[in-house]
C-alpha cells in the first residue's frame, strides 16, 4: 500500500494543483473545451482543493500503510478512482466532450482502481494467515 499511496500522492497533487491554478486549461485538456464562467472555474478550483487534500492524506498515510486508517484511505481511493473514470467516460459518451487527456485519464483511473483492489485483497489475505 505504501507504493500505491506514494504514487497517488504525487500524481493527484499534480492534478489538484493544475485545477487550482489553471482550471480552464485543465478542463480543455480533459474535456476539449475551456470553462466558460467564473462559477465553473470556481467549482473546478474546489475540486482541485479536494484532490490536493486526497494527495496530502496519501502522502502522510504512506508511512503507516498497515494501519486500519490507511486501509480505509485505500478503500476511499478505490471509490474515487472508479467514480472519476465513470464520470469522465459519461461526459464523453453522453455529452460528446473529449480532450486529448480524457481517455488516458479514464484508463489511468481504472488502472488505479484495480491497484486499490489488489492492495486491499493482499492486505486482507495477509490478515487471514
Amino acid at each position: 500500500m505504501k507504493t500505491l499511496q506514494t504514487f497517488t500522492a504525487i500524481i493527484e497533487a499534480g492534478a489538484g494543483i493544475a485545477l487550482l491554478g489553471f482550471p480552464s486549461l485543465t478542463a480543455s485538456l480533459l474535456l476539449g473545451t475551456p470553462l466558460d464562467s467564473p462559477a465553473a472555474a470556481g467549482l473546478a478550483r474546489v475540486g482541485g482543493a479536494a484532490i490536493l487534500t486526497l494527495a496530502i492524506g496519501c502522502w502522510l498515510a504512506r508511512r503507516d500503510a498497515d494501519s486500519l486508517a490507511s486501509q480505509g484511505l485505500v478503500a476511499a481511493l478505490l471509490f474515487y478512482n472508479i467514480a472519476v473514470a465513470c464520470l469522465l467516460a459519461f461526459v464523453n459518451l453522453n455529452h460528446g466532450l473529449h480532450g486529448v487527456l480524457l481517455w488516458p485519464a479514464v484508463l489511468f483511473h481504472v488502472a488505479m482502481g484495480c491497484w486499490c483492489v489488489a492492495s486491499l485483497m493482499r492486505k486482507h489475505q495477509s490478515v487471514l494467515r
